[in-house]
């Protein structure tokens, strides 16, 4: 078993701000280090337009191009270099797993990936210039790979395949976007279906209405379909998805078998997070493996979060940071059974 961890960034303040802050805290990480030595080994698949990245990104959140600039000037680094790390545009993406199930009043999700690519933050930031106060999980700092936002708009993504790629964003950098900019599930729908899709991906959102949706996006096309359930395949677009699907389906019988027993969020959060219900995974090595639990409740704004399996989750009360309180947990602990390097943890994380 390996223990690792999450730091818990918080900030107020504008996106500038937030920026270079992060970029500070970044400057001479593991992280950094690791990533750099990442480039040397596999070179980038894709190209850089510093104009056309900007353009893309400030027409749907114009902060974020600020937090990139506040990046930038902490690290020194060419703005080239921060998007080619950190502007969530025309990117390559990993094969990965993940499940998500939900009630009228929560999201539970298990975030399966490689540990080499887990970056160990879990963000708090309330803007003072513009967009929604989120929380959440970061992935490639900027971007958020599940999280709730200060209106009560959940959002979770899993992986369908990398087929005919397009240019436009990646999934985690399309979760802060909607997050930071929708205010409700059908505000969301609209942008998933207007915004340039990378890759294909799942999208899933709750808001306080108690509806589940499903949106399943390609650079081709997007369809929307209501469902409290979703992990590696598309329902609809079925003609997209990959064609190994034995542990995506396997993963959903074993939560709609058990579904019917599940009575609160807390039942919901065991089915996926303990070892032995058939959800949580152990393929690490296959970038796949579960390395946290995530749940977000859209009416009460409290999140809940976990690093490995058979653990009890902390309990975030966004309400009240968004109200002034400060969060006191620093450091979030777990253990996951791999010994595979973590990128903010573990030198030579390649």
């Amino acid at each position: 078993m390996k223990k690792i961890y999450s730091d818990v960034v918080q900030f107020r303040g504008t996106h500038y701000d937030f920026g270079y802050k992060q970029g500070k805290l970044l400057k001479d990480s593991l992280t950094i280090k690791n990533r750099k030595k990442q480039w040397r080994i596999r070179r980038p698949r894709f190209s850089i337009d510093i104009n056309e990245v900007k353009n893309a990104i400030t027409a749907y959140a114009p902060g974020i191009w600020n937090e990139l600039i506040g990046l930038r000037d902490a690290l020194e680094w060419s703005m080239e270099d921060v998007l080619q790390d950190f502007g969530g545009y025309r990117l390559e993406y990993k094969r990965s797993g993940c499940s998500i199930f939900t009630g009228t009043d929560y999201m539970i999700r298990n975030y399966d990936y490689h540990p080499k690519t887990y970056e160990g933050r879990y963000t708090v930031f309330q803007p003072s210039d513009q967009g929604f106060a989120i929380i959440g999980p970061s992935q490639r700092i900027t971007g958020r790979m599940d999280g709730m936002n200060e209106k009560g708009l959940v959002l979770g993504y899993n992986f369908m395949h990398r087929k005919k790629p397009g240019d436009g964003f990646i999934c985690n950098m399309i979760g802060r976007i909607v997050l930071e900019s929708c205010a409700t599930v059908g505000e969301a729908i609209t942008m998933l279906k207007e915004i340039p899709h990378r890759h294909s991906f799942s999208y899933i959102v709750l808001d306080t209405c108690e509806e589940t949706f499903v949106v399943e996006a390609t650079p081709r096309s997007v369809e929307v379909r209501r469902s409290n359930v979703c992990t590696n395949h598309f329902e609809l677009l079925k003609h997209e998805n990959r064609h190994h699907l034995d542990d995506s389906y396997k993963r959903m019988e074993s939560i709609q078998a058990q579904q019917d027993t599940i009575t609160d969020a807390y039942q919901a959060f065991r089915m996926l997070n303990d070892k032995d219900r058939g959800v949580f995974s152990n393929q690490y090595q296959n970038w796949s493996g579960t390395i946290h639990t995530s749940g977000y409740f859209p009416k009460q704004l409290n999140a809940w979060f976990a690093l490995g399996g058979n653990r009890e989750p902390i309990i975030f009360d966004f309400a009240k940071w968004l109200q002034g309180e400060k969060i006191t947990t620093k450091r979030i602990l777990g253990e996951v059974d791999t010994e595979l390097p973590f990128v903010h943890m573990d030198k030579n994380a390649r």
